[in-house]
């Protein structure tokens, strides 16, 4: 009996031993673990180590980064349609950016764009709206790339990403839109073109710019210009949607719009965008009108093949059918094919919205700014 006594007693105190052993070590670790979150300094780092390594390891992983921050129309609606790797990088970078942000004040130049993100009323210069019409057109792209579409209603031709038919029954859609008013904006605000000797400019990024003088915004004031002139009621928005960050551009610029449109109207709404970088960052889509050379331009009409609310993708792409077509008849070559996709890019918010893209990377300023007094007159004879 003795012995047992001895036996047992031992057991308990291993027990007992045991446990106090584990209470001190998840003591410990939970105190670790805590003094671990509560480090910036090793936030900052792990984010930067793991942006790093991605990108070592796996090179394609940072091609798909960058294109996902310059290239995102070939991509689909970047809030909509985001990569399960492209979510992860913005979540580790937007970590970065918001330690870094709480650490150190805006610098001198981004509080100057900050006060500038607020849209100001612009001053519209006087043009001539002596435009030439019935004067030869030539495609004169130095550095093409092959065009593709499946799809040609009445002289225009279309690549359809959906899976809806489209045929020339869309014609028969009912256009019931205000062609007074027009909303002209930007989702991706910063978007540039090659630098030239009439207009050179610092990048703030590889063909972006925070200067508004240079951008695309730069283009929608000259389109603004000539739309005035011929006597159309025009909003102009330049307000930043992708600056500071890219990410979260079109629901940015859908906020922009809705409240645009309490004031102001209008059916007509353009995103004016310069085209994405695809393969070639010299890539120069242009065409000659007489003696000017400009930029080639393109539709890109959204559905709700991606499962978002939009009832108007009829009515938009009916209106960017018969602009086109229009085009056509005065200025062959002006238009490349247009492209139909799944994603909503905002465009359920008018009877007649639409994206155009004005040239590409390798466009000079002045080659898209000559686009946009030809844009202005086909609208004006529409």
């Amino acid at each position: 009996m003795f012995n047992v006594t001895v036996i047992n007693a031992k057991k308990s105190l291993i027990r007992i031993s045991v446990f106090i052993s584990i209470m001190v070590i998840v003591f410990w670790a939970t105190k670790l673990i805590n003094t671990f979150k509560k480090s910036e300094i090793l936030q900052i780092n792990i984010s930067h180590e793991l942006v790093k390594c991605l990108n070592y390891e796996i090179p394609a992983i940072e091609t798909a980064y960058y294109k996902s921050n310059n290239v995102i129309k070939e991509d689909g609606e970047d809030d909509e349609e985001e990569t399960f790797v492209g979510k992860i990088l913005s979540i580790e970078l937007a970590k970065v950016q918001e330690i870094r942000q709480d650490e150190e004040d805006l610098t001198e130049e981004n509080q100057v764009i900050e006060n500038n993100i607020q849209n100001t009323p612009e001053e519209y210069d006087e043009i001539s709206l002596e435009v030439s019409t019935g004067v030869l057109t030539e495609i004169v792209t130095q550095n093409s790339i092959a065009e593709s579409y499946n799809i040609e209603i009445n002289g225009v031709k279309i690549k359809n990403e959906t899976s809806f038919e489209i045929n020339n029954s869309i014609l028969d859609t009912t256009l019931n839109i205000n062609k007074e008013n027009i909303l002209i904006f930007h989702t991706h605000t910063c978007e540039s073109y090659t630098p030239s000797e009439q207009f050179p400019y610092q990048q703030t990024g590889n063909f972006r710019t925070t200067d508004l003088n240079y951008s695309v915004a730069r283009v929608g004031s000259e389109l603004c210009n000539y739309l005035l002139g011929f006597g159309f009621n025009v909003t102009h928005d330049k307000t930043y949607h992708d600056y500071p960050a890219y990410s979260g551009s079109y629901t940015r610029s859908s906020t922009t719009v809705e409240n645009v449109l309490k004031t102001n109207s209008s059916d007509i709404i353009i995103d004016l965008h310069r085209d994405a970088i695809g393969s070639k960052s010299n890539y120069d889509p242009s065409v000659k009108i007489g003696e000017d050379v400009a930029a080639q331009l393109m539709f890109v009409i959204g559905t709700n093949g991606g499962g978002l609310y939009h009832p108007n993708w009829q009515s938009n792409l009916k209106f960017a059918i018969e602009l086109q077509q229009k085009a056509n008849e005065m200025y062959p070559g002006l238009f490349k094919p247009m492209i139909v996709r799944n994603s909503r890019y905002n465009q359920h918010l008018g009877s007649a919205a639409c994206i155009i893209e004005v040239g590409a990377t390798g466009n000079t300023l002045e080659q898209c700014l000559n686009s946009m007094k030809y844009l202005a007159k086909v609208i004006d004879e529409l």
